[in-house]
């Protein structure tokens, strides 16, 4: 079987991370998943974004967890990537994004995407340590138990994926949804990890690319212990047919079309 593409804050290599225009061209070019990280603004809601503070990737400066929802969204969140599209008949045929859709984007507009798209998994990553704690945990399971995903029938069957490199968050999730799966995310493995058990809370390993370069072995331990594995980022072509050959479940990857062509070679 062919790893699942999933697509790492979207068509990344291609679109500014985290935007709508990064996660609907990832959905044009066929990713099985999307992926992105979420924090807590101080007036409690949840964006999409990775760092701590949002100097990187906007117009603007500071800490996601000491601004406001509507100070956010007033500033531009797609400017500052460089990628221009592949060719100039894509240049003119671009669409230019609707007014908003350059700003902060929110987990619910992520969700309304998702529910919108049958059979995309959304691998959603609470970022640790933060200024809120477990309450980044306890405000995703509101979310998605108000558009009814929290807990699905079964975990195959599941849209959303929750993932941290926290243990701790993953079993304070798991506490709150039986059939709702999660990753455990490493960059590395300790004496703990390095023979393939994860905790109980965790479904998937979530090993970096890295990792696998160096100990590709480690597939088959957390498979003998029931875990399938999910990889990220993954965008060289070694890389990916390394992934394929080890048999990863999902791979994360910053430019999907270019990733599943190889993997139909």
């Amino acid at each position: 079987m062919q790893p699942a593409v999933v697509a790492h804050r979207g068509a990344s290599a291609h679109r500014a991370e985290h935007t709508v225009a990064a996660y609907a061209l990832a959905l044009e070019q066929g990713a099985d998943g999307l992926e992105c990280d979420v924090r807590l603004t101080r007036d409690g809601h949840l964006v999409c974004v990775h760092d701590r503070t949002i100097n990187r990737t906007s117009t603007g400066r500071g800490v996601v967890s000491t601004l406001t929802l509507e100070r956010m969204s007033e500033l531009d969140y797609e400017s500052w990537h460089p990628e221009m599209p592949d060719s100039a008949d894509d240049l003119v045929l671009e669409r230019m994004p609707e007014r908003g859709e350059s700003g902060v984007l929110t987990l619910e507009s992520l969700l309304d995407l998702v529910v919108d798209s049958p059979g995309t998994k959304l691998f959603i990553e609470t970022k640790h340590p933060v200024r809120y704690g477990g309450l980044v945990e306890m405000k995703l399971l509101a979310l998605l138990s108000r558009y009814g995903l929290a807990n699905p029938t079964s975990k195959e069957d599941s849209q959303v994926v929750m993932m941290s490199f926290s243990a701790m968050a993953v079993r304070r999730f798991r506490q709150h949804s039986a059939t709702l799966p999660t990753v455990l995310l490493m960059s590395n493995l300790n004496a703990m990890r390095w023979d393939g058990s994860l905790p109980k809370a965790a479904d998937y390993t979530g090993p970096g690319i890295r990792l696998l370069r160096r100990d590709p072995d480690y597939v088959a331990r957390a498979a003998a212990f029931g875990h399938e594995t999910y990889t990220w980022t993954v965008d060289d072509p070694a890389d990916i047919e390394l992934c394929r050959r080890l048999g990863i479940r999902y791979l994360a990857t910053n430019a999907p079309a270019t990733t599943r062509a190889l993997l139909k070679t």
